[in-house]
């Protein structure tokens, strides 16, 4: 019989769920803030209704199948802001605060730039770009219209000003040059084995053809039609590809192509600068 707060928590801890998941899934079923572990530890002996524990018992046998915590709590915290997400959506990683702590950086020099976020999903980086820099216009282009509606959502909750439409990366293209453009668009091998354990997500936000590499060459080969001189174009992509994704910068013209590696220590992402010859000119046309 699991009569108290303290009790379901070991229930869940005995069933094999961490004790931070089993928190979070416990403070969601009770309605209360994912800040709140000291209050659960305060309140362990609370009583707690039969409604709860059937609820809180399903969110761990779900938690178990491998369904991310973010879509069982409906919360994801990235940059400082606390997002929506469901499976509608790709869970925000911590690492992809790298690609934003990269484009903050590239835009410190910028007024008012313009940023172009592709494949936005939950809108987590074009959101935390958008907070982080209240005079840029951002764009926000995804292909999934479902993946729209959360991000909308979550614009409209955190009261951010941020464009969203649906495209396919760069096409159609937007209607004026970029000072940046990033992405984190899906990079891993279609049959990667580690596929399985990222069942709940979807598929189309993951891969991307053979070598994972597939979008990663059609956003490399649109971007240079809609980035300003000396705009930057900075990618998210798997641990080990960095070497692969360099070449098809440098293969496309770009210059200064560098990476940086993510909070575990592995090379994250990879970006570089485009700058036109002497005379030359931009008109942002899909392709």
């Amino acid at each position: 019989m699991f009569d108290t707060l303290s009790s379901l928590q070991h229930a869940a801890n005995n069933l094999g769920i961490n004790a931070l998941d089993a928190d979070r899934l416990l403070l969601s079923v009770l309605r209360r803030s994912a800040s709140e572990r000291t209050w659960l530890r305060v309140h362990g002996s609370e009583a707690v209704s039969a409604n709860t524990t059937t609820r809180y018992l399903a969110l761990c046998q779900r938690r178990l199948d491998g369904v991310p915590l973010a879509y069982l709590t409906g919360e994801r915290g990235f940059y400082g802001l606390t997002l929506h997400v469901d499976s509608r959506v790709l869970d925000p990683r911590p690492d992809t605060e790298t690609l934003v702590d990269w484009a903050l950086d590239v835009l410190q020099s910028q007024a008012a730039p313009r940023v172009a976020d592709l494949g936005t999903g939950s809108g987590a980086v074009a959101l935390a770009i958008q907070h982080q820099r209240p005079d840029a216009v951002v764009w926000g282009v995804d292909a999934s219209t479902q993946a729209l509606e959360v991000a909308q959502a979550n614009a409209v909750q955190l009261g951010l000003t941020v464009h969203f439409t649906q495209g396919n990366w760069l096409s159609p293209p937007p209607d004026q040059l970029q000072h940046l453009i990033v992405s984190n668009p899906p990079y891993i091998p279609e049959n990667d084995p580690h596929m399985a354990a990222l069942r709940h997500e979807p598929r189309q936000a993951l891969t991307s053809g053979p070598d994972g590499l597939h979008d990663i060459r059609s956003i490399i080969a649109q971007a240079p039609a809609c980035l300003r001189n000396g705009a930057w174009l900075l990618l998210e992509h798997g641990y080990d590809q960095a070497s692969a994704v360099q070449a098809l910068f440098t293969q496309r013209g770009f210059v200064h192509v560098q990476s940086r590696k993510d909070l575990g220590g592995h090379v994250r992402c990879t970006g570089g600068q485009w700058v036109l010859p002497a005379g030359g000119d931009n008109v942002c046309l899909s392709g």
